[in-house]
């Protein structure tokens, strides 16, 4: 495994992020915690969480599984860098929140916090995000409520997620008013095929020091070979990657991509997140296997390089906004 700083921080995390939002919902306890072992094994480090994981009324499930893989004992905390979430409501889907029970308000905070400690069996979370925005909550009382907790050992780093730029240097500003830290990463929607992040996100996250770590880098399945898996009659695309695939000019660019990649010997999957490791700012892209298998196909990626004419061969299939502001000021 290859590791590298979070953003501006002297912490260091592997080149890819373990994703647990499947651990509940779509995979059993006994296989997370065999993933999250092979995980360790293999050198990853940084394991990425949600207090909503779980989702419908099993909300926080997800971070329970990883508690009682953590209470195994043989280091496994103390090997594993553990980023979770706060923002979502914590109620059954459909049912609304408890005043003060979502969002980013100082008292949601503490509570969530507090939660998320309980569930995960920890006595302080690494890197604690922020999931959303909170355009009703000042980011001087997030900061005052992080600080705290912070002062409290209970929250070491703090980092967002779903930010725009915008927002990434209004929080930042504040936070060094305060003579506060700050955000020190950024998870965003980022893969070949959706690079609108680079336009003022990737932009802003650098300025400020901040680490990208992507999600989604398979964009829900649709740069895995999920073409080639239609023709085979595997497992047929969903959710963001059927979307997708219903304009005929993406479908277009993905028949070519597969078509390329096949043309190298390569896999889809393996070159999306090899792509992404090539990208200035960006840290380690979330990988969220369903198998061990899965898992292992992602591990390749780290090793891959892919030379420049392939490089350009990918940024003509699925061209990039170009450089801010040019890309949208003239």
């Amino acid at each position: 495994m290859k590791y590298t700083q979070l953003g501006r921080t002297g912490l260091k995390v592997s080149r890819l992020t373990l994703g647990t939002m499947n651990f509940g919902p779509q995979t059993g306890e006994a296989e997370s915690h065999a993933i999250m072992d092979a995980a360790l094994d293999a050198g990853i480090n940084f394991f990425d969480t949600a207090n909503v994981y779980g989702w419908g009324e099993n909300k926080g499930r997800t971070e329970e599984i990883i508690g009682t893989w953590f209470a195994q004992g043989g280091g496994r905390r103390d090997k594993t860098v553990i980023a979770t979430k706060v923002y979502g409501n914590m109620s059954a889907d459909g049912e609304a929140a408890w005043p003060n029970h979502d969002r980013l308000s100082a008292v949601s905070i503490r509570r969530a916090v507090e939660a998320s400690l309980k569930r995960l069996g920890t006595d302080h979370i690494d890197v604690y995000q922020f999931h959303h925005i909170d355009r009703n909550t000042p980011f001087e009382e997030i900061w005052q409520a992080v600080d705290v907790l912070v002062q409290q050992g209970k929250v070491l780093y703090a980092g967002s997620s779903n930010f725009p730029g915008y927002k990434i240097a209004q929080a930042n500003e504040t936070a060094a008013r305060r003579g506060s830290l700050g955000l020190v990463s950024e998870q965003c929607l980022y893969n070949l095929a959706e690079r609108r992040a680079e336009m003022e996100v990737i932009p802003a996250a650098r300025e400020y020091g901040l680490g990208v770590i992507p999600w989604s880098p398979l964009h829900g399945g649709l740069l895995g070979g999920t073409l080639k898996k239609e023709v085979q009659g595997g497992r047929r695309a969903s959710g963001r990657a059927a979307d997708a695939l219903a304009d005929p000019a993406v479908r277009a660019r993905v028949q070519a991509y597969e078509d390329l990649l096949d043309k190298h010997g390569l896999e889809p999957g393996e070159v999306a997140l090899a792509w992404l490791l090539t990208r200035p700012g960006v840290t380690g892209p979330i990988v969220g296997p369903r198998t061990a298998d899965q898992l292992a196909s992602a591990l390749r990626a780290v090793d891959l390089e892919l030379d420049g004419e392939l490089l350009t061969a990918l940024d003509e299939i699925f061209p990039g906004p170009g450089p801010s502001p040019e890309a949208f000021a003239w």
